[in-house]
């Protein structure tokens, strides 16, 4: 680990043009969550999952290996290959970066399956894989808190320590040589975002599953649509443009190839360090006002919302249930029942909740255990994904999966909300929102 000086705006660019960029970045703003930032390249190992199928590629332009089985047993045997050490040891010190090398990527919705017995409905119509890693083994990280700007690096393929320095070395030299860059001008896609449902089979769906509600099947379910827009867009100008517009705690850029994935999510999935694990689902929303008076008035207006609370609360019984099949007999807790934090464009209701985890579980068993995120599905959960499963036109494909990292001690995922994803020349995203009750 090592200091670098130079100013962070300028750096960041730089490695978003390098070999397949990985950035998980916090916005200002957001205290000890939006703490640090990671902008991480040139993975080591790749590895994905479509369906059934996997394939692996170790090393710059090598070729990949192939089979087939349940993805999130191959993810067990890969973070074992490259990292068996990592869930044995202690969190990382307070001031020291949480990332120390690791995976970083993204796991789609569409796992879910290979969780829950649930149908599938909707055919493919993406290229983006149900599930991407990385292994970066060096990164420049960010302290939002002190300002500092550290180059890290790791030794996950076992070259040994002068390896590792000289790598580590070889990244200070190309940022503090290369001039201060800029992210690239973003142009409009040709054809505007439009909808894949028109307004009345949308409010279909909703009563639909209003019926759902009444019938006694969930207390909640939530319901999203995609939007689709045609053109030439530089992904990483576009995620310049949003980190100004919309900075969040738990930004994200993604980009290999033709595709990349450009998030402003607001959302925790969960965070563990060590054996602490935490929760923070988020429900309920209102737009920031005009005026100060305004913005106020909106805040208490979601903070007194019954439908709103009633929301949350649902959410909050389910995290805790999803946190009990992994923790330690009563570590499950609540440390925040509700509270209203305030982004750029909206005020969220959110609360935390958190545990400690048992010796026995590994990051594996933590993703069986809570994906999806119950925020995004409904509850009871795997019923309320059926009710998705039927209602929505198209799969989900990433959105509300999660995206985030593994590293030695500590593992960080967002869920994947308000997230573009470029395929080509289309752009797509998702917006969802619950349905309960009190619904109208």
């Amino acid at each position: 680990m090592a200091p670098l000086d130079r100013p962070l705006e300028g750096v960041i660019p730089l490695i978003g043009r390098w070999d397949q960029p990985a950035f998980l970045e916090s916005g200002p703003g957001f205290g000890d969550a939006g703490r640090w930032s990671i902008y991480a390249a040139e993975p080591r190992v790749l590895v994905e999952t479509l369906d059934d199928a996997w394939s692996i590629a170790i090393g710059p332009g090598a070729s990949r290996d192939h089979g087939r089985g349940d993805p999130l047993d191959q993810l067990e045997t890969w973070l074992h290959r490259w990292t068996p050490l990592f869930w044995a040891e202690p969190a990382p010190a307070p001031d020291s970066p949480p990332f120390q090398g690791g995976w970083i990527g993204f796991l789609g919705y569409d796992l879910a399956p290979w969780i829950e017995t649930l149908p599938r409905r909707r055919a493919r119509d993406s290229r983006l894989p149900d599930l991407r890693l990385g292994l970066y083994d060096t990164a420049l990280v960010h302290d939002r808190r002190s300002g500092r700007l550290l180059v890290v690096a790791a030794d996950l393929m076992d070259e040994g320590p002068a390896a590792t320095s000289r790598r580590l070395h070889h990244w200070l030299d190309r940022l503090r040589r290369a001039s201060p860059s800029d992210f690239p001008p973003t142009h409009r896609p040709g054809i505007p975002p439009r909808s894949l449902v028109d307004r009345s089979e949308y409010l279909l769906a909703v009563e639909r599953g209003l019926e759902y509600i009444r019938a006694g099947d969930i207390f909640q379910v939530n319901l999203s649509q995609r939007f689709d827009a045609w053109g030439a867009v530089d992904p990483l100008g576009l995620f310049g443009r949003l980190r100004v517009l919309s900075p969040s705690p738990f930004s994200a850029y993604l980009a290999w190839d033709d595709l990349a994935v450009i998030s402003a999510s607001p959302e925790w999935f969960y965070q563990v360090r060590g054996d602490r694990i935490i929760t923070r689902p988020i429900k309920g929303t209102r737009p920031r006002g005009r005026t100060h008076e305004e913005d106020l008035e909106r805040r208490g207006q979601l903070l007194a919302s019954p439908k709103d609370r009633a929301e949350l609360t649902m959410i909050v019984d389910l995290e805790r249930n999803d946190l009990g099949r992994v923790c330690r007999y009563g570590t499950v807790h609540v440390t925040e029942g509700l509270t209203v934090e305030s982004y750029a464009q909206v005020h969220h209701l959110v609360a935390t909740i958190e545990g400690r985890l048992r010796e026995d579980v590994e990051p594996v068993g933590v993703l069986k255990a809570l994906m999806p995120g119950g925020s995004i599905t409904g509850a009871p959960k795997i019923r309320a994904m059926q009710i998705i499963d039927e209602l929505e036109p198209t799969r989900r494909g990433l959105y509300t999966g999660a995206i985030g990292y593994f590293s030695r001690g500590a593992t960080a995922f967002n869920i994947a909300i308000r997230t573009l994803i470029q395929e080509g020349d289309r752009l797509s995203y998702q917006v969802g929102g619950g349905i309960v009750a009190d619904s109208v």
